[in-house]
């Protein structure tokens, strides 16, 4: 499922392990920096559901396709090599967590 027609350096995932997993791997991040608004030249990451979509209630935040475990990265002017290396660690630090 598409969620945007448009040319973007935008990307929305949905993290299979869970709000938990997913705040640790966002916490995991050394490039990429936590923030509400993905709007900077730099590289940002964010967790909508307790972040920008915090006040919106559960189910409808569910309808609108923002789930608990939803990450949004914005990819900003970093070497692209760095920023793949940093989502590297970062999945593996929540892999080796769950050992």
């Amino acid at each position: 499922q598409t969620t945007q027609s448009w040319p973007s350096s935008g990307i929305n995932a949905e993290y299979g392990g869970g709000i938990a997993e997913a705040t640790l791997f966002l916490q995991s991040l050394k490039i990429f920096a936590l923030a509400e608004s993905l709007g900077g030249y730099e590289s940002l990451a964010e967790l909508p559901s307790v972040m920008t979509h915090a006040s919106v209630p559960a189910e409808q935040r569910e309808l609108i396709g923002i789930s608990d475990s939803l990450i949004r990265l914005s990819v900003g002017i970093e070497e692209p090599e760095d920023l793949i290396a940093d989502l590297s660690q970062a999945f593996e630090t929540v892999y080796n967590k769950k050992k």
